[in-house]
């Protein structure tokens, strides 16, 4: 029987033996190597444990420059991220998280930290699901499972203008990887607003084979009245005008229906989290500054991934309604991650905008 190389976990095989080694990088252990944790002689806390000395929480944390980037773990061999855990300081839009795989130059992860834990609104949303887990007071987790072959390298810019403070965890298996198995991607875009009559492209340019996993978005919305009229749209290999998954409305690919709404006795809006989807967070206007509606949802095909040969595009409209029961192409703020596998290369992504185009008002 072919020995088990301790991924894919879930409860049905955690009681199996794996000849796969745990390791876990963070400020108290920037290698994860074997025994060399705890072992920091100056960093954040070093101040506080003046009077404990060397292994009494010294290097807790790091903290990046304005303009910094700092490369957060930089491993080599083969296995999987199975577990990152972060806490940020500062803009979460102004925090752009980096991973590359196999000596890769362009990475397959570029991403606000914000938005790739599902918040892309700045501020605390609970979020209980499978692959994202977002905790009191601004615990960003992330499970998906992540392999490399040759190794990987993680990094966090700082695009802020002030110094930002970074916790964080990232616990890997060093262990085989098979042949099937494919790279992990995320990428994030935002258009503001989206121009009159045109879709919003979650994803294009996707060489190569792979499943598509997920989705978050973030909405803000700039007219009155229901938002989510709009269908997604997956074009795979080489579909050209017209797509071969077509969805029937916003709220239905985010599992939910007729407007995520409750009735306005009970609230209107409902949020919700689940293993698989959730609409984690309703923003609604204050009377005052705060003007507009924003939310903010995510979408896992954990159980049923969309599968692609060679290439991939996947599209959201914008739609509400306007006099005459006819549909109104909206122009909102939206931004949006895709979450995929792949085999490699990487395509190159679209330039990420600038600070002021990331900031969220």
């Amino acid at each position: 029987m072919t020995s088990f190389n301790g991924l894919g976990m879930h409860l049905g095989n955690l009681a199996r033996l794996s000849q796969a080694r745990t390791r876990s990088i963070s400020p108290e252990n920037f290698t994860g190597e074997k025994g060399q944790g705890g072992m920091a002689t100056d960093g954040t806390g070093a101040a506080c444990a003046r009077d404990l000395g060397i292994g009494w929480k010294i290097s807790p944390s790091i903290r990046i420059a304005p303009g910094e980037t700092r490369t957060l773990a930089d491993v080599r061999g083969s296995g999987a991220i199975q577990h990152i855990w972060m806490t940020l300081t500062g803009h979460w839009r102004h925090s752009i998280l980096r991973i590359y795989w196999d000596d890769q130059d362009t990475p397959s992860v570029e991403c606000p930290a914000g938005d790739f834990f599902a918040c892309g609104w700045g501020q605390y949303a609970q979020i209980s699901s499978l692959a994202v887990c977002v905790n009191p007071g601004s615990a960003f987790n992330c499970y998906w499972e992540m392999p490399y072959r040759k190794g990987f390298r993680i990094t966090m810019t700082n695009i802020a203008a002030q110094e930002m403070t970074l916790y964080y965890q990232i616990t890997f298996t060093e262990t085989d990887v098979s042949d099937d198995v494919a790279y992990f991607h995320a990428q994030f875009r935002r258009v503001n607003p989206l121009p009159y009559k045109q879709v919003y492209t979650i994803l294009d340019g996707v060489r190569g084979q792979g499943q598509y996993v997920g989705t978050y978005l973030a909405w803000g919305v700039n007219n009155n009245g229901w938002w989510g009229e709009g269908e997604i749209k997956f074009y795979l290999d080489g579909d050209d005008e017209y797509p071969t998954i077509c969805g029937t409305g916003t709220e239905d690919y985010f599992c939910g229906s007729y407007n995520f709404d409750v009735g306005k006795e009970h609230g209107g809006y409902r949020e919700f989290t689940t293993p698989y989807s959730g609409l984690a967070q309703v923003i609604r206007p204050d009377g005052l500054y705060r003007s507009q509606m924003r939310f903010s949802m995510y979408r896992w095909h954990i159980t049923d991934p969309i599968r692609f040969a060679r290439d991939l595009r996947v599209t959201i409209q914008a739609l509400g309604w306007r006099s005459g029961g006819r549909y109104l192409p909206l122009q909102d703020d939206i931004a949006s991650v895709a979450y995929w596998y792949q085999t490699l290369p990487t395509a190159p992504f679209p330039p990420l905008p600038d600070a002021d185009y990331l900031e969220v008002i």
